[in-house]
């Protein structure tokens, strides 16, 4: 007993010392304590009881296969909602059918047919002009965990609640809301909706090649006696079609059942386990996010961003650099085959005369843009497929892939300057920001490219000069990297991200995340500066107001793998926090002020990597084996990666801490154990 009573006294010790080193960093970092808006269910979904802190407004996504559903919400100081339904679909084309010109349509409240209960209108309503009474509806609640739960008090007493439920389909061009009364008085009530039926006819004038219909279509209407105990549901779905006649005869049931079925998929793989249910829960979140938003598409699967612009259309960043990477880790079959999908549509763009692959295939395919030039985007296709080729450890998607990654490789090659950098025209951000001839992200991500190729060469039988000649410009690139972007910028020995450069910008920690740490200490200074560093991570430039989240989600990945885990830890949990619980939830955003923080699905993906990549150390070199350098943070006895479809198999890999100084890695395949142990900051080498 007493032996025990130590124990647990020094784990409160430990526990307390973690606590007081995590606020330290937290200080240091000049990040608020966040008053949480959401709380965390026993089942994954965050929920936030409306009490006060009104008004509140925020937007939500969600998204099916022929289908994105875009929510913006407010709850006002009565508590009652406002609710905008923006539905967008993909395969249904407008003029000009470019990167936009998916059809959308947004539904507001007044939109939507009445509901009456005891004869009183729940939306406000003029009757021989004369306002009616509206029977009070009041929020007390809403859920998130895939679908969108609001919930209610009806009446006066309140002994009627509603519980409104949105979300999309997952195969058909249709969101859905469903609305369930529940009587939990002690008499009975009689609620009733109106019929409707909508039918929005898009002609050609507008339409790409043929008329499109918008329905509004409402379901188990009629007027009903709900006694005490009982309840009554409503629905409406908002669909679009080729005609009136091909709108769809709505399952409610099933639909909501496939839904979840798509979620419990998704969340069941690549399940992070540590002892942060924050972390847990954001990695969950973000899984979701990064793959519902894969549209089918007469082109194939497609995984698009979203955000009301970017659908049925794949970039060399977002989805090549990206997503795609993250795909080989969870296993999720649409997830692979969009992968595939969209390496296949880049390499249809191949030349003899390497002229440069678009940046982006538009229009399920039947098109392209390349409006900022070359951005270095065959550094980014060449950086994601020979990551995605190796970890996937598939050898047969890794010969399709081949042809495209050298391909890539050559034309990188073909644009060195005379000091042995890459040249391009801009970056992933187009000119937004300045990026000089030759910028340090294409750079960074065609050393790394050079990097996976030289490992995946000799398993397709290229031959040892090949994998030879790839290491040895690979070497020649990091040395070139050094001199050409190395220099003090704003007082720091760091990068300058191009030349003539005199600020700092966010993409200086690119060499981390290809493992260039020459300049580690000076670069996480930057980084972590006042200059760059704000309560919603990284600025894109000194001195400027813009944020990425894809820049702070780098940054993170690359401080955790130069082994700076726990002022990375500061900030991720801060970070996770904010994006999970905070004002504008549950998925890591894009940009601000563009865009709004537009909750973009491969940012989900980025996020994700953080971990596998960053906090795990995994690092492919073959088909059934990569590199294992993790970062345990302090106060964490052991943490977990279960259900990994990757390297040709599935398996768990748990870290565990041995003494102060070592750790174990425990890999779990078909009920067999592998076990490695090594020294803190080393680097394993894994066979699965």
């Amino acid at each position: 007993m007493k032996i025990k009573l130590k124990l647990l006294r020094i784990c409160l010790v430990l526990l307390v010392l973690m606590t007081i080193r995590n606020l330290v960093f937290a200080q240091q970092l000049n990040l608020p304590v966040q008053a949480d808006r959401w709380k965390i269910g026993k089942d994954g979904s965050i929920f936030w009881k409306i009490i006060d802190r009104l008004p509140h407004t925020d937007h939500i996504e969600m998204s099916g296969q022929k289908v994105s559903l875009w929510l913006q919400y407010e709850v006002d100081t009565e508590k009652r909602l406002h609710l905008k339904r923006t539905v967008v679909f993909p395969t249904f084309r407008m003029k000009p059918n470019d990167t936009h010109s998916s059809l959308m349509q947004t539904i507001r409240d007044e939109e939507l047919p009445q509901i009456f209960v005891d004869g009183k209108p729940m939306k406000e309503e003029l009757f021989n002009g004369h306002q009616l009474k509206v029977f009070p509806n009041v929020l007390t609640g809403i859920r998130l965990d895939g679908r969108m739960e609001v919930y209610s008090k009806v009446g006066e007493k309140g002994l009627v609640t509603l519980k409104r439920t949105l979300f999309p389909s997952i195969a058909e061009a249709m969101a859905v809301e469903q609305l369930v009364f529940v009587n939990q008085g002690v008499k009975p009530v009689r609620i009733s909706m109106d019929h409707q039926f909508r039918d929005i006819l898009i002609d050609t004038s507008r339409s790409y090649l043929k008329p499109h219909h918008l329905i509004l279509r409402s379901a188990t209407s009629g007027k009903q006696l709900v006694k005490p105990g009982d309840s009554i549901s409503f629905s409406i779905t908002y669909q679009a079609a080729a005609n009136a006649v091909a709108a769809v005869d709505v399952d409610m049931l099933a639909e909501e059942s496939n839904r979840k079925t798509r979620i419990g998929e998704i969340s069941q793989k690549l399940q992070l386990i540590t002892p942060e249910p924050i972390l847990n829960t954001a990695f969950a979140f973000a899984k979701l996010r990064a793959t519902e938003s894969i549209f089918n598409t007469k082109g194939g699967l497609m995984h698009g961003p979203g955000g009301l612009s970017y659908y049925a259309a794949i970039w060399a960043n977002d989805q090549a650099e990206y997503v795609n990477p993250f795909f080989a880790f969870l296993g999720d079959d649409l997830g692979n085959k969009s992968a595939m999908n969209s390496y296949r549509m880049f390499a249809a763009y191949m030349n003899p005369e390497y002229k440069p692959i678009p940046s982006s295939i538009i229009a399920e395919g039947d098109g392209f843009w390349n409006g900022a030039g070359d951005r270095g985007d065959q550094a980014m296709i060449a950086y994601g497929a020979s990551r995605y080729a190796l970890a996937n450890g598939n050898i047969d998607s890794a010969r399709v892939l081949w042809p495209l990654i050298e391909w890539c490789l050559e034309y990188s090659r073909r644009k060195l300057n005379k000091d042995g950098v890459v040249a391009s025209k801009s970056d992933e951000l187009e000119g937004r920001f300045p990026a000089g001839d030759a910028n340090l992200s294409t750079s960074c991500l065609y050393y790394d490219a050079l990097i996976s190729a030289a490992e995946l060469a000799p398993l397709l039988n290229k031959g040892a000069k090949m994998e030879q000649t790839y290491r040895k410009q690979a070497a020649a690139l990091r040395l070139a990297i050094s001199r050409y972007f190395s220099a003090n910028v704003e007082g720091f020995n760091t990068y300058r991200y191009y030349k003539g450069n005199e600020v700092l910008r966010s993409w200086i920690c690119m060499p981390l995340t290809v493992g260039i740490e020459d300049r580690k200490e000076g670069t996480i200074k930057a980084l972590f500066s006042s200059r760059l560093f704000t309560q919603d991570g990284l600025l894109t430039q000194s001195g400027d107001k813009t944020f990425w989240d894809r820049a702070t989600l780098y940054a993170l990945r690359g401080i955790l793998s130069a082994g700076e885990t726990e002022q990375a830890m500061a900030y991720l949990r801060y970070y996770s926090r904010r994006r999970l619980l905070g004002e504008h939830v549950p998925y890591p955003v894009e940009a601000f002020p563009e865009g709004g923080q537009r909750h973009l699905s491969a940012e989900s993906g980025l996020y994700c990597r953080v971990f596998t990549e960053g906090l795990f150390g995994i690092r492919p070199v073959g088909f059934d084996r990569f590199n294992c350098t993790p970062r345990l943070p302090e106060g964490w006895d052991k943490m977990a990666l279960r259900n990994i479809h990757s390297f040709g198999s599935t398996f768990d890999i748990e870290i565990s801490r041995v003494g102060r100084n070592y750790m174990r890695i425990n890999i779990k395949k078909e009920g067999k154990v592998k076990q490695y142990l090594l020294k803190n900051g080393s680097t394993k080498l894994i066979k699965v």
